[in-house]
């Protein structure tokens, strides 16, 4: 589904140059929930950046489909961030004056298709409809996670990008978002799960380990 071939990022800083990913490639395929695991600062979240097409590569490319991020006219690049993939991420980024139901909807009226029906669909499933109404504000920290997962299933991507999604919640909240991830993942739904937790990432289809700029894969 999504292929990385020799990506290396760089950024400038007051010391120099500091190279973040070195060469680095990977493959993640259609119906798989894939895992990247890393220590703080191995650069797991600049890497799923660019995968989702929200940051540039210094060197390299990104085939989602066989098609290469780097030639996508913002409008494309939008395009595909909006459609094709979904972003699930550690600290939520509800959007705090909106209700549950108006950020899960969001992204379809972004798309020019307000979804409603998919919406109620999403809230139901991820056992939030009862605090459709609600602030983010009114929510638990598990609560917001699901809320984020469901915003990022309305439009109906083919792949979601999640950076520690349970890196904020205590052990058994986070244990209930893990199910529904995977719950989601037996449906179809391809992952590609950035994380910490060893025990999280042993039940997935993939592993790779991120270290000093490169990946390894260490189960397939």
């Amino acid at each position: 589904m999504l292929e990385a071939k020799g990506l290396e990022k760089d950024y400038e800083g007051p010391r120099g140059t500091l190279r973040i990913l070195r060469g680095l490639a990977l493959e993640l395929k259609e119906g798989e929930i894939t895992f990247i695991l890393g220590r703080s600062g191995a650069g797991k979240s600049t890497l799923l950046h660019l995968l989702g097409g929200l940051d540039h590569p210094t060197k390299g490319t990104v085939e989602f489909k066989g098609e290469d991020l780097s030639v996508l006219d913002e409008e494309s690049l939008a395009e595909y961030r909006n459609n094709k993939i979904g972003f699930v991420f550690q600290f939520y980024h509800l959007l705090p004056e909106l209700t549950v139901r108006e950020n899960v909807e969001l992204p379809s009226f972004i798309a020019g298709n307000r979804r409603r029906d998919r919406a109620t669909e999403l809230l139901k499933r991820v056992g939030l409809w009862d605090r459709r109404d609600h602030l983010p504000s009114e929510l638990s920290g598990g609560e917001k996670q699901r809320a984020a997962i469901a915003r990022a299933l309305v439009n109906q991507p083919e792949l979601i990008f999640c950076d520690e999604p349970t890196g904020n919640l205590d052990e058994e909240t986070a244990e209930s978002v893990h199910r529904l991830i995977f719950d989601l993942n037996k449906e179809g739904q391809t992952f590609c799960v950035v994380t910490h937790e060893e025990s999280f990432a042993e039940k997935g289809d993939r592993i790779f380990r991120l270290h000093d700029g490169m990946i390894q894969e260490v189960r397939k």
